[in-house]
Parts: C-alpha cells; structure tokens; sequence
C-alpha cells in the first residue's frame, strides 16, 4: 500500500509540515531581542511566539480541514487589547513567512495570514471544549514556554483526535536531538496502528526528509532504566518521583526537560520512564499537554496510563477530568513500573477514582 494511501496520511503530511513552520517562527522570535512576554492569570508565561504558532498552525489546520475543531491553548483577548502587542506578533508571521516559511508546491496548503484580524481570528478557532465527538485537534503552540525563555527544551504539540481517541500525532523540538551529538532539531509523528517516525526540522518546508522509525528501549529490569521528569517543581512532584526511582532501583539521574520533548525524547531511547506527578491531587492537566506525545510512546512500543494505572479518558474536554498523574514506560517494564508506583501514588494522595467526580 502505498504510503499516501494509508489512513490520515494527510492530516500526519499537513500537521507536520505545520508544526515546522510553526517553529521558523518560534526560532526567528527566540534570537530577537522582543518576545513580548506576558503572565497569564494562571502565572504561566506566555510570548508573541505562542500567539504567533498559534495562527500559523491553526491557519494550516482551517485550510486543510475546514470542518474540524480545535482545541489551542491561547486565545487573542491580549491582542485585541493590545495593538503594540498585536502588530509584534504579525510582524513575526509576516518575517517567518517572507523567510521561507510560506513554501510552494505541497506546503501552499498551508494558507497564509495575511492582516492581524486573520490572524486573532485564526487564534480564536480554539476555542472548541468538546473533545468526545467527531475530529478534534489539539494544539500546544509552544509547550515549555519557561524551557523557551531560557534556551531548553519545548515542543510544539499536534494532535488529532477523532471521536476522543487520538489518532495522529505531531512534535517539534527545534533544540532536541535525535541522537548523542547529533544536529538539534526534530519532528517527529505517529498514527495509531502505523508506528511513529523521527525527521530532521528543517528550515525549508520543501525539504524531503528521511524518516527514521522509532522504537523505545525495552529494557528487562527497571534497575536498567533512567527516568524523564520536568524541570518546573510546580508541574510535578520531583519528591514523590524521586522514591519511586528509588522503589524501582533507578540509580541513574533523571533526566529533567521541559514540555513534551519527554515524550518524544523517551521515543527515541532516550530514558525509559516518564514520570508526571501532581503537586496537587485537585490539579487538571490540559489535553493539548498529552494528545500528541501520549500516541507517539504508545506507537514507539511504550504505554501511558495515569498514575492508578487506569487508561487515559481524551473525552472530558480541555482538561482531563478522569485521570491524574501520567506515567509513561516502554511495554517490557510497564507492568513493573505501575506495581511500584499505584501504592505510592495511594499513600502520597489518597485513594481516588474516577467515580468520585
């Protein structure tokens, strides 16, 4: 069969070429001297970049696929409100487009923005809160904005989910390898049933890249894995983490990054475990945080469940409401990795089930 053929070959092609020329963007903001920062009412940070993916991705994702929803993270309510604000973030869409970033050929399906009511216009497309029906995508225009701000690790995060279960997924990670020494820059997808692959990003979207397949590292003990953990003690309990490493023999350090770049760094044998615990059991975690990184572990020989070791629920809106913690392992340890974690996970939050909400 051939590969154009295979089910959401297009959506996987289209969101790919998106989240590259999302990331010319995201790249061209970082070394100027403005990124427009503002602290959102959760005190979270957010740049003219995130506005600036944001419409990129979105505007590609209207022109493709004009009936889908969307979930994004941002809105233009700063925007509109700021027109200093908002004439920065067109300026960087217009620059990241005059630089190559528009392409020919496949990538014209990509549209274009071309004043700034397109583009908050465009922004606002993700205001979508119903994740259980019909064809939902789900963006993450820069995932680890505070790794952005200082020069780390973030991602930009795509997924499609189609009737609340994930089917296609997408990351950017313009500063992360594919392998030791290797040039920084990689995308990397999969689609249920079809495995996942890592490319090189590349600054010209007309650029055919090689895809490589990936496979996690399927280890036979824990005691021979190392673990991914964010960077921000206020995302995750590095505590509650740290006696975990220590109940499953985890000598090795954690290896701490920001963003979905663990998903995608664990994919590509790069750390086995991926441990995201609340600091708080009445904490959400957003959907546009797990829907692309989630599917490329489970298509890479890896599983993501919560940490009571139940199924991750896509179906409650933009935030999950069925789950807490993720945990993600590749497949030969998952069932060793849960037997130590659940009772851990009991004893530092108490019980909890989804029958309680």
């Amino acid at each position: 069969m051939a590969t154009d053929s295979l089910p959401y070959a297009r959506e996987r092609r289209i969101a790919e070429l998106a989240v590259q020329r999302a990331a010319i963007l995201t790249e061209a903001v970082y070394t100027s001297k403005i990124k427009g920062t503002l602290t959102k009412d959760d005190k979270s940070p957010v740049t003219l970049a995130d506005f600036g993916a944001q419409a990129l991705v979105l505007a590609a994702l209207h022109a493709s696929f004009p009936d889908d929803k969307i979930f994004g993270e941002e809105d233009s309510s700063d925007l509109r409100s700021n027109p200093e604000l908002s004439g920065m973030v067109f300026k960087a869409i217009t620059d990241a487009l005059n630089s190559g970033a528009r392409g020919s050929g496949e990538s014209a399906e990509l549209g274009t923005v071309t004043s700034e009511k397109d583009m908050m216009d465009y922004i606002d497309l993700g205001i979508h809160d119903n994740s259980a029906k019909g064809r939902v995508w789900a963006l993450d225009p820069i995932d680890g904005t505070k790794g952005y701000l200082r020069g780390g690790q973030y991602a930009i995060a795509l997924g499609l989910l189609v009737d609340g279960v994930v089917q296609v997924g997408v990351v950017g990670c313009p500063h992360l390898s594919a392998e030791e020494g290797g040039e920084e820059g990689v995308v990397v997808s999969a689609v249920r049933g079809q495995g996942a692959v890592v490319k090189q990003l590349s600054a010209d979207l007309e650029a055919v890249a090689s895809p490589k397949k990936l496979w996690m590292n399927q280890v036979s003990s824990t005691t021979e894995a190392s673990f991914c953990e964010g960077v921000e003690a206020g995302h995750s309990s590095h505590d509650v983490q740290a006696k975990i490493a220590a109940e499953l023999g985890i000598s090795k350090p954690s290896v701490r990054m920001d963003s979905q770049a663990k998903y995608v760094a664990i994919s590509m044998g790069q750390g086995e475990v991926y441990l995201r615990l609340p600091v708080k059991l009445d904490y959400e975690e957003k959907l546009w945080d797990h829907a692309a990184g989630s599917i490329i572990v489970q298509e890479s020989g890896g599983v993501v469940v919560d940490m009571y070791g139940e199924t991750v629920d896509f179906t409650t809106g933009r935030t999950f409401k069925n789950n807490k913690g993720f945990i993600s392992a590749p497949i030969s340890i998952a069932d060793d990795v849960m037997k130590v974690i659940k009772p851990i996970a009991i004893e530092a939050y108490g019980k909890w089930a989804r029958s309680s909400l």
